[in-house]
C-alpha cells in the first residue's frame, strides 16, 4: 500500500513530486523520498516521516532536474528503519533509482541468485531493493553503453524481470540521464496510471499510483498502465509503451476499492467512490432480506472510509443518517500501526463520539471492513459509553480471513478477528449486538459494475485463493513469523537503537 510517482517535465519537478506525494499520503505515513535527475546527475532526499516533515525548503532547492520519482511508504516487508526508505539506488549500470508499491513473493530466492550468481549486493531486508537489482542486472546483461540504450532495450530488461519476479508490484524507475520507466505486474494487482499535459515547451508526463495525483497536478489522465505493460518516457519527453509479458491477466486488488484508495480515484476505469456507494446499497438489501422489521434508529459511519457506503445504506433503509464521530486527522490509520496496544490507544485519540447522536438509540455503525477487530471493538464501546441502547455493526466488505501477500499489511491469520470464527463469534468478540458482513459476490458485483471487462479481482484476503502459484502453507507460516506484531516490535527496538547510533555519529 505504498504510493509512487514519476514525472518527466520541461522544468524542475521537485515541487510537483512533493505535491503528488502529499496527495498520495494516505497510502503510507512511514517514510517518504524523492530522487531527481539533472544532466545525468541524481539528487536524493528520503527519511522516515510524513512528506511535509521529510522535505525542508533547503532540501527541496537541492532536488533539481526536470525528471524524477517519489515514494511514500508503510512497511509490509523489511523493517521501519530510515535506511529502507525509498527510492533505492544502484550505481551499476547507468545509475538507477527505483520506487516500488507491492510485494514480491519470491524475493528470498531472487536474493540468493543475485548474491551468489550475479554478484550483486543487497543492503537491506526490503524486497524493493531486490526488484531494483533484478532490473539493474537485466539492463547490465544487455551490454549497452548508456548513449546506445534504446526503449526496446529497456523493455527487454522488463520482460526478463517479469519472467523472474512473482507477486504484486507497480514500480517507477529513474535511469540517470535516460528517462523514467514504469511497469506493472502481469495481473495488475497494484494500481498504476499515467497522464500528460501540453505546455508551451512541450508535453509533460506523470505516472502515479492513483488518478487523484493527476488531478491535483493539473494533468489529464491518459489511461491505466495495463497488467504486464511497461511505460518509458525519455529525458527528451518521448513516450513509449509495450506489453512485457506473454499472458497478462487483469485482476486488480479489490481491497483498493474497499479501503486503500481515495474515493475520488478511478482505478482500472472503476470509480472507487461509486463502488463504495454500491457496496452500501447491497448491504442495505441484505439487511432488508435478513431483518425486514429491523429496529435501527440511525446509521452512523466510521469516518472516513465508512462514510461513502453508509449514505446509500441509510437511504435504502429509510433510516436517518448522522455523523456521530469526530475524527482527529492527525492520527494515522490504525490498522497499519505496529502493535495491538498502540492501535487501541490510537482509536480513542483518533475518534470522539457526539453523545446526543447515540443516547437511547439503536445505532448501526458502518465501516469499510473489519481486520484485526481492534478499531471496531473500541468504537462499539465508545458508542455504548455515549449512551446507545443497542449497537449494530455493518462491514462493507466480507470477513477478512487470510493474510495478504501482495503489498498490504494483513500478515498473519492469528491477528485477524474473523479467522476461524463464525459471524456470531466475531460479533461477540467485538462486542456488537448484531453484525452483518458484505457478501463476496455482492462486493465483486459492486466493483465490476464500473468495468464489466474485468472478470476477476485479487481477493485472497477474503477467499484464500492466491493468484501466484508460489504461495504455499510454508510460505504463509514463514510470513506470519516475520510480520506478526511481536516480530515488528522486536525489529522496531533494533531500528530505534540503530537510528540513535546514527544520530550520535
Amino acid at each position: 500500500m505504498c504510493g509512487i510517482i514519476g514525472i518527466v517535465a520541461k522544468s524542475n519537478v521537485n515541487q510537483m513530486l512533493f505535491d503528488g506525494l502529499t496527495i498520495l499520503q494516505h497510502r503510507g505515513q512511514d517514510a517518504a523520498g524523492i530522487v531527481t535527475c539533472d544532466h545525468a546527475r541524481l539528487y536524493l532526499c528520503k527519511n522516515n516521516g510524513l512528506v511535509r516533515d521529510v522535505f525542508s525548503a533547503r532540501q527541496m532547492l537541492n532536488l533539481v532536474g526536470a525528471m524524477g520519482i517519489g515514494h511514500i511508504r508503510y512497511p509490509t516487508a523489511g523493517c521501519s528503519s530510515s535506511s529502507e526508505a525509498q527510492p533505492f539506488y544502484v550505481n551499476s549500470p547507468y545509475g538507477i533509482a527505483l520506487a516500488h508499491n507491492g510485494n514480491l513473493t519470491n524475493s528470498e530466492y531472487l536474493k540468493k541468485d543475485l548474491i551468489a550468481d550475479e554478484l550483486r549486493h543487497i543492503n537491506t531486508e526490503s524486497d524493493s531493493e531486490v526488484l531494483l537489482n533484478i532490473l539493474a542486472f537485466e539492463l547490465q546483461r544487455l551490454g549497452k553503453l548508456k548513449k546506445d540504450l534504446t526503449p526496446e532495450d529497456i523493455f527487454t530488461a522488463v520482460r526478463r524481470l517479469n519472467q523472474r519476479c512473482r507477486g504484486g508490484y507497480s514500480a517507477v524507475a529513474l535511469i540517470s540521464g535516460v528517462g523514467v520507466l514504469a511497469f506493472r505486474d502481469r495481473f495488475g494487482i497494484r494500481p498504476l496510471v499515467f497522464g500528460a499535459r501540453v505546455t508551451d515547451r512541450g508535453t509533460e508526463y506523470v505516472v502515479a499510483s492513483e488518478s487523484v495525483a493527476m488531478d491535483a497536478l493539473d494533468f489529464e489522465v491518459t489511461r491505466d498502465v495495463a497488467p504486464g505493460e511497461a511505460i518509458f518516457i525519455s529525458a527528451r519527453g518521448e513516450l513509449h509503451a509495450e506489453q512485457c509479458v506473454a499472458d497478462p491477466q487483469q485482476a486488480p486488488c479489490i481491497f483498493e476499492y474497499v479501503y486503500l484508495a481515495r474515493p475520488d480515484s478511478v482505478i482500472d476505469n472503476i470509480s472507487v467512490y461509486k463502488t463504495r456507494l454500491r457496496m452500501g446499497e447491497k448491504l442495505a438489501a441484505k439487511i432488508r432480506r435478513l431483518r425486514p422489521h429491523h429496529d435501527i434508529d440511525v446509521v452512523i459511519p466510521i469516518p472516513d472510509t465508512g462514510r461513502t457506503a453508509a449514505l446509500p445504506l441509510a437511504y435504502k433503509l429509510g433510516v436517518k443518517y448522522r455523523e456521530g464521530f469526530i475524527k482527529n486527522r492527525y492520527i494515522p490509520r490504525t490498522f497499519i500501526m505496529p502493535g495491538q496496544s498502540v492501535r487501541e490507544k490510537s482509536v480513542r485519540q483518533k475518534l470522539n463520539a457526539i453523545g446526543l447522536e447515540f443516547r437511547g438509540k439503536n445505532v448501526l455503525l458502518v465501516d469499510d471492513s473489519i481486520v484485526r477487530g481492534t478499531t471496531s471493538g473500541e468504537i462499539i464501546q465508545m458508542a455504548r459509553d455515549a449512551g446507545a441502547a443497542k449497537v449494530y455493526f455493518a462491514s462493507a466488505a466480507p470477513p477478512v480471513l487470510y493474510p495478504n501477500v501482495y503489498g498490504i499489511d494483513i500478515p498473519t491469520p492469528d491477528e485477524l478477528v474473523a479467522h476461524g470464527k463464525s459471524e456470531d463469534e466475531v460479533c461477540a468478540a467485538i462486542g456488537a449486538d448484531w453484525l452483518i458482513y458484505q457478501e463476496v459476490d455482492d462486493l465483486i458485483e459492486a466493483a465490476r459494475e464500473g468495468n464489466p471487462r474485468i472478470n476477476r479481482f485479487e481477493m485472497s484476503v477474503f477467499t484464500g485463493a492466491y493468484l501466484t502459484a508460489d504461495v504455499s502453507e510454508d510460505y504463509l507460516a514463514n510470513l506470519s513469523r516475520q510480520r506478526n506484531d511481536a516480530a515488528k516490535q522486536s525489529r522496531a527496538l533494533v531500528d530505534d537503537v540503530l537510528n540513535d547510533l546514527s544520530n550520535m555519529v
